[in-house]
């Protein structure tokens, strides 16, 4: 009887036992957050931010033509909102013409003087060949009378007769002359009147261009698309009150919605990560459902200030290797550059890894106690590290550190 009740009184001490230990474990779970050691492919991404663009666009130009009229710096009065969905022909903005207008009035002035030259010279011309051409008949006239004369004196003396002759010889002579002078005169009218008469077709051309530039003020799209902004050399984006110029003629641009890519800016930690041809993945932040793949296709070797920043940045292009029809320029992107991958290999979190004095060690769950586990640790990422010796596959390890366990010793690696 009494090796019955030292049976049954053993059985509950081990059952008690048990269950503490047992619950003791789901203390130390509850209290603790745990990880798996798992083994799969570990990616060692760089995280940056940037900007989709398009690669290929065709920018809308403003006036070509205006600098041969001295017109330089134009403003733009008036341009649709950015992201606009035109047709070919639809209409974009509209430039300031204050100043085209007022070199038209100019010219206009100028046509009226220049007509009224005109008119004064015609005039002047007419006046002018009409007296000749009256001296010349006044001097056929004069002949004429003359050889009557010499006619009629057929019975003066022969002095008398010679001195008519003489007269009339003179007469031809003279009106031989005025007839060259004439034939000069008239060119020399012609002439002017041709000058003057280029000067009012000149004036009267360049109304004409300048108001067929006058229309061009007006810009309509050369083909459908999306419209954008584009920047000035600032950075900042050409709206209504900035100004064209003869170099910078863009308005807007029509991007190409098929060939996008994110423009990026790395730090110079990074920088040193990224090849060219790098594979990458491009999220956006207004559609975080929304993932492509890309490519680096472009990487600056030499560093530049930003706006607002004194750190040197360096210039990233990543093409997108899809396109998705929500995705415009403009819109800020999250890229995730792959810089390297290893596979079959061992990792935990790093929130798991701890050390001292120069060792690394994890919090490991062995049955019902805890231990304070070496481990060889390799390459990490913002999340993870590899864990080269130290932990086998599916082991648990505590993200945190457990209570009362700072005396435990550390097991090291064989």
């Amino acid at each position: 009887m009494n090796k019955k009740r030292i049976a049954y009184i053993i059985g509950i001490l081990v059952l008690l036992i048990v269950s503490y230990l047992y619950f003791r474990s789901d203390d130390y779970e509850n209290e603790s957050l745990t990880a798996k050691v798992e083994r799969g492919s570990f990616l060692n991404e760089v995280y940056i931010s940037g900007e989709a663009q398009s690669t290929s666009s065709k920018e809308i130009n403003g006036p070509t033509k205006a600098r041969r009229f001295g017109i330089y710096n134009i403003k733009i009065q008036d341009l649709v909102p950015e992201g606009t969905l035109v047709k070919k022909g639809g209409y974009i903005g509209k430039l300031d013409v204050s100043e085209l207008n007022g070199k038209i009035l100019d010219a206009q002035l100028n046509l009226d003087k220049a007509q009224s030259r005109y008119t004064q010279q015609e005039l002047d011309t007419t006046l002018t060949l009409k007296q000749e051409r009256n001296a010349i008949k006044d001097l056929s006239f004069n002949i004429e009378e003359d050889k009557l004369e010499l006619e009629r004196s057929i019975y003066e003396p022969p002095a008398t007769i010679r001195s008519l002759e003489i007269k009339i010889e003179k007469t031809e002579r003279d009106l031989k002359e005025k007839k060259a002078d004439y034939y000069i005169k008239k060119r020399q009218a012609n002439a002017k009147m041709i000058e003057v008469g280029t000067e009012v077709s000149k004036i009267k051309k360049r109304i004409e261009e300048l108001l067929e530039l006058q229309k061009e003020f007006t810009i309509y799209s050369d083909d459908e698309g999306m419209v954008t902004y584009v920047k000035e050399w600032n950075g900042n984006k050409k709206k209504v009150g900035s100004t064209i110029t003869p170099w910078q003629p863009a308005i807007a641009s029509l991007p190409d919605l098929s060939k996008m890519e994110s423009k990026t800016y790395s730090n110079e930690v990074d920088i040193r990560k990224i090849k060219k041809g790098l594979k990458a993945k491009i999220g956006f932040d207004a559609f975080p459902d929304i993932e492509l793949e890309g490519v680096v296709t472009q990487v600056a070797n030499v560093g530049e200030t930003r706006a607002g920043s004194d750190i040197k940045l360096f210039q990233v292009l990543i093409k997108l290797n899809e396109t998705n029809k929500n995705i415009r320029p403009g819109m800020t992107t999250s890229n995730k550059i792959l810089t390297d991958q290893k596979d079959d290999v061992l990792m935990i979190p790093l929130e798991a890894v701890f050390s001292k004095d120069s060792i690394s060690y994890a919090y490991v769950k062995s049955g019902y106690s805890i231990d304070k586990q070496e481990i060889k640790l390799g390459q990490s990422n913002n999340e993870i590290i590899i864990v080269e010796a130290g932990l086998e596959e599916d082991d648990v390890v505590f993200l945190n550190k457990p209570e009362n366990l700072d005396d435990k010793s550390i097991k090291l690696l064989n």
